[in-house]
């Protein structure tokens, strides 16, 4: 089943909507949940959160990805259990993450820019410059808040090959921001 009849059973409040996005979508919401939380049984209730949220924003939101849209759900729920449960806990990988583009993100200041749509498409405009694999890195460490370590098996690259990708990539990603007016000290 595709997004559109997915989003279209949502939209007509069938119940069948859920299962079906469960089916088609859970391991892609456990993945994004389990790399925030480290905890299996956690995750499964972000994932849950996530598509009761889905059941109700949907209507009146009517995504054009719903993969996209769900994906977002369930990383906001994870965070957001995150910070609940963890603030005192030891660093994990997804903080680790979000500390390294901590000094971009609190340089924009979008509220005196254009707005959070033009920043966005120029981050997706600058991504998609990006050759496919430094593009699937960069999303999946700082979307996805998979470990570097994880990344490197997957791509077979070493430690500090991965990082040091993502430090010039953050490094591009502020200057380009910078010439397009979105970033500032």
């Amino acid at each position: 089943m595709n997004d559109e009849n997915i989003v279209a059973l949502f939209w007509n409040r069938d119940e069948s909507a859920v299962t079906e996005a469960q089916k088609q979508y859970g391991d892609y919401c456990l993945y994004i949940a389990d790399n925030v939380l480290h905890d299996a049984r956690d995750a499964e209730e972000c994932v849950d959160d996530a598509l009761l949220a889905a059941w109700n924003s949907i209507p009146p939101n009517r995504p054009e990805s719903f993969r996209v849209y769900l994906g977002t759900l369930v990383r906001n729920a994870a965070l957001d259990r995150w910070r609940r449960g963890n603030a005192k806990k030891r660093k994990q990988a997804s903080v680790s993450s979000l500390e390294e583009l901590q000094e971009l993100a609190s340089a924009c200041d979008v509220e005196q820019t254009v707005g959070a749509n033009e920043l966005s498409r120029l981050i997706t405009e600058y991504l998609n410059a990006l050759g496919e694999i430094e593009r699937s890195v960069f999303v999946r460490r700082y979307w996805c808040y998979e470990s570097i370590e994880s990344i490197c098996e997957r791509y077979g690259f070493g430690k500090s090959k991965v990082k040091m990708m993502l430090k010039r990539m953050r490094d591009d990603l502020a200057a380009y921001l910078k010439k397009e007016g979105h970033y500032g000290y």
